[in-house]
């Protein structure tokens, strides 16, 4: 474990200063992406939606035939919402190490071995994967700096996106329902890694949800959340994202 951090922090420079973790080429934002809270144990109850019928008397007052209609049926956010949303630490193994700090934009580079298991954040769907690694030693930054990828929108509504793989799993393609914890690749070195071994990890909104690489690759610093599912915690990204895509109208 020391001789993987030490080898870690040695190559961490190298690493940023690359401005490893490709994304894709910007797209025009879509609809603006909804965020659900998730009910963690930690969380507090909420509060009861303002939306609720009014008493009695007042709804027989303004319609007499109120009583009968039957309720609405809940929205598709709101129904998430009262759904527990699980994460897990990206990386499936026991030596990992990651940093604070990434060149040029919010994300972070996990070190660990080639062939560790990337695996799924929170339950989701698949966005988008990438299968070739086109990198081109040399090229400005673009879609294809993370070499083979996978990235999904959690049902929290946030995304996640790693890179560098150096396979994607067998039967993970666009649109595919997966489950916390659910094998996604192997971690690699393919496009802008630097030659080194490690996981670009990036936390952002779905927005266009494909084709937005400047948003895709992390907008957001995932090392506190890192850092709790780590431990086994549930620190969601859900409202940070939540501000980032209202501040900033999905332009990164």
């Amino acid at each position: 474990m020391r001789l993987l951090r030490t080898l870690s922090g040695l190559t961490l420079a190298a690493v940023c200063l690359a401005g490893c973790g490709g994304g894709d080429g910007a797209a025009s934002p879509g609809t603006t992406p909804q965020f659900v809270d998730p009910a963690t144990p930690s969380s507090t109850t909420e509060p009861a939606a303002t939306s609720a019928a009014p008493p009695a008397s007042a709804s027989a007052a303004a319609s007499p035939s109120a009583s009968a209609k039957a309720k609405p049926k809940p929205s598709a956010s709101e129904s998430a919402g009262t759904t527990s949303v699980k994460y897990v630490f990206p990386v499936d193994a026991s030596n990992v190490d990651w940093s604070n700090t990434h060149s040029k934009y919010p994300a972070t580079d996990i070190f660990v071995n080639c062939g560790s298991r990337f695996v799924a954040t929170t339950s989701g769907t698949v966005l988008e994967i990438s299968l070739t690694d086109r990198y081109v030693e040399g090229n400005p930054d673009g879609p294809n700096n993370g070499g083979l990828s996978v990235s999904i929108e959690g049902d929290d509504g946030v995304r996640y996106y790693g890179s560098h793989l150096s396979k994607v799993q067998s039967g993970i393609k666009a649109g595919v329902r997966v489950k916390a914890g659910q094998l996604l690749g192997m971690t690699g070195k393919t496009g802008n890694s630097s030659g080194v071994c490690h996981l670009h990890y990036g936390i952002s909104p779905p927005c266009a949800r494909t084709g937005d690489w400047k948003v895709r690759r992390g907008v957001v610093w995932p090392y506190t959340y890192l850092a709790s599912w780590r431990k086994g915690g549930q620190k969601s990204p859900v409202a940070t994202v939540g501000t980032w895509a209202k501040e900033s109208g999905c332009k990164a």
